[in-house]
């Protein structure tokens, strides 16, 4: 089985963080979510969220994939932590999945694991570099990176998460149980 951690920080987009722990977890892969800095952690509408445990924590090692929510501040809240930013490193220089979406591809650049083409929110691009940025797909997959535009692809982008984790079979199944 297949094991993720989603680091949360306050200010963190709601929709985009449960539909990828939802979906995931439907697809039966093992989802870690850490709060940075405490263990409950507050969405950008207001959404409290119990954590499983703190970044600090946490070991490349005992995963397979790291995926990032955006939102704002909660994306560059996940910029600026260290953790994260070691993480995403050790995630990269390991050559394992990296996932992000909405404004979180930031963080992703500022810990130089952003590969060539990518994808986020629209005009976000901005502030995370205008060469690369596609703008016409929900999800972009470039080496072991995968980048989505916001709250209205969440769920494409979780399941092309499951996709990639778990198999073609499992994300249409997953997918069917939506009824997408």
């Amino acid at each position: 089985m297949s094991k993720v951690l989603v680091p949360l920080a306050n200010g963190f987009e709601e929709i985009e963080a449960m539909s990828i722990i939802d979906i995931l977890r439907r697809a039966q892969v093992e989802v870690v979510i850490a709060g940075l800095g405490k263990k409950q952690v507050c969405g950008v509408h207001g959404v409290k969220v119990q954590c499983d445990t703190h970044i600090e924590d946490m070991k490349s090692s005992d995963f397979d994939m790291i995926v990032l929510p955006g939102g704002l501040p909660g994306a560059t809240n996940l910029q600026k932590d260290e953790s994260v930013q070691r993480l995403l490193k050790e995630f990269d220089d390991a050559k394992k999945q990296i996932g992000a979406i909405c404004a979180a591809p930031v963080a992703l650049q500022s810990a130089g694991v952003l590969k060539e083409n990518y994808t986020c929110y629209p005009s976000f691009e901005a502030n995370i570099k205008p060469e690369g940025y596609i703008s016409n797909q929900d999800v972009v997959m470039d080496g072991n990176v995968t980048t989505s535009r916001g709250p209205g692809t969440a769920l494409v982008f979780a399941l092309s998460i499951v996709g990639k984790l778990c198999g073609e079979e499992m994300r249409e199944n997953v997918k069917s149980q939506l009824l997408l």
